[in-house]
């Protein structure tokens, strides 16, 4: 059976958003974006959860405390998004899962049917999977990468570019998702107003 973990990468400091976007509550009083990551992760299929965390780690473990999410603490996060994928990638190699379903925290609107849309494919496909979600023809998240591309993926993730080279290189599925999102990340309160 082929067995998938779910990574949200959520180590930022969120700086143009004023903290770290794993905190930030698009309703007040509701889920903080990594719950609702996680939340969607496992809705959309993933078997477990795990969580990449770095500026403010301990109340970003917190957030996540309540989730039943794996908590991985990238200490090197200020790097950029290829510290937190190499730490989720390191973590999730020590167990057995196929495929890495990777998300980014400051996706609103990449619901648990995106995901799911991107996972079929990729179980399909088992460890030698490599699918990603597309909006209008562009490619975003989340990403599946079945273990087969783990180490290379890590080996070529540095500072903001995270697996952008690898999947330029390698070819790999894309699946269209416009109609059920648009796949925009939130940098902004101004970008969370109009989420």
């Amino acid at each position: 059976m082929v067995t998938t973990a779910g990574l949200v990468l959520a180590a930022g400091a969120g700086r143009r958003m004023g903290g770290p976007k794993a905190l930030v509550r698009l309703v007040d009083g509701g889920p903080t974006l990594v719950e609702t990551a996680v939340e969607r992760l496992l809705a959309a299929g993933c078997d477990r959860a795990v969580v990449v965390v770095g500026a403010a780690a301990g109340r970003s473990a917190a957030a996540v405390g309540a989730t039943g999410a794996e908590v991985v603490t990238a200490s090197d996060w200020a790097e950029g998004m290829g510290a937190s994928l190499r730490a989720g990638l390191a973590h999730l190699g020590t167990g057995t899962d196929d495929i890495a379903l990777v998300t980014l925290v400051d996706l609103p609107d990449v619901t648990a049917a995106v995901m799911a849309r991107v996972l079929a494919p990729a179980l399909a496909a088992g460890r030698a999977a490599l699918v990603r979600a597309a909006y209008a023809g562009l490619p975003g998240h989340p990403v599946a990468f079945g273990r087969d591309h783990w180490a290379d993926v890590a080996a070529g993730a540095h500072g903001d570019r995270g697996a952008r080279e690898y999947l330029h290189a390698t070819p790999h599925l894309l699946v269209e998702c416009a109609d059920l999102a648009t796949g925009r990340d939130v940098d902004t309160v101004q970008d969370l107003n109009r989420a």
